[in-house]
């Protein structure tokens, strides 16, 4: 009986260790992970904002290919917040999504013809897109180069299935079809701590401006309500 209660403690402790543990790594998934990629994605905005500025090019240099994994593009949403911004960064791979908004390769770059396909986290590792589902049609998501600022205006959302790989053709559900169009294709897991399905926001290109000579006021003003 006594070895009966001895194990039945040492169970118990065991359980609550284990408890113990898994807490901790929830703490650390929906925490600490945060902590870290915001400081990370923030460090890279700083980085890209010095780059852009201390090398100013023509506004009609057209997108080159960029490394797997190099950033060169940052992403503003106002509906999002006043200062929301995050990188853009070639690849969609886990690791790279971790350090910022992933771009789909093989799908157009900022501004061309084609479709401007990304992903990012909704949870952990900064989530830049965690509030994605808040995005409403008419809201305007800008995306920086070194030369050029693309306003593109969200148009519809979706939820689909995750083998829905349409939705990043270069014209969205539509695979084949060659493109005439401007569209950016935001994707993210839905719902939120699942990846059961993913949530899909289209927006189209509304203007285009040259960098060295900014944004109209009022482009990343927050909209009302938001």
């Amino acid at each position: 009986m006594k070895a009966l209660r001895w194990s039945l403690g040492a169970v118990g402790d065991l359980l609550v260790t284990a408890g113990l543990v898994l807490l901790l790594f929830v703490a650390w998934q929906l925490w600490w992970t945060d902590v870290t990629a915001n400081r990370v994605q923030d460090q890279t905005i700083a980085r890209l904002d010095r780059e852009f500025r201390q090398a100013p090019a023509s506004a009609n240099e057209k997108p080159k290919d960029v490394p797997f994994g190099e950033a060169f593009a940052i992403l503003r949403i106002p509906r999002l917040g006043a200062d929301y911004a995050r990188p853009v960064l070639e690849g969609t791979s886990l690791d790279i999504l971790d350090e910022g908004v992933g771009h789909y390769k093989d799908t157009a770059m900022p501004g061309v013809v084609g479709n401007f396909a990304v992903a990012g986290h909704r949870t952990t590792y900064g989530r830049p897109f965690h509030d994605i589902d808040k995005l409403q049609p008419g809201d305007k998501v800008v995306v920086e180069t070194k030369t050029t600022y693309f306003v593109y205006v969200v148009k519809s959302h979706r939820i689909v299935l995750p083998t829905a790989v349409e939705v990043i053709a270069p014209v969205p559900d539509k695979p084949g079809v060659k493109p005439t169009e401007r569209w950016m294709t935001m994707t993210a897991c839905h719902p939120k701590y699942s990846a059961a399905e993913r949530y899909i926001v289209f927006a189209q290109l509304d203007k285009s401006y040259p960098r060295a000579k900014g944004l109209p006021a009022g482009t990343l003003a927050v909209p009302k309500g938001a």
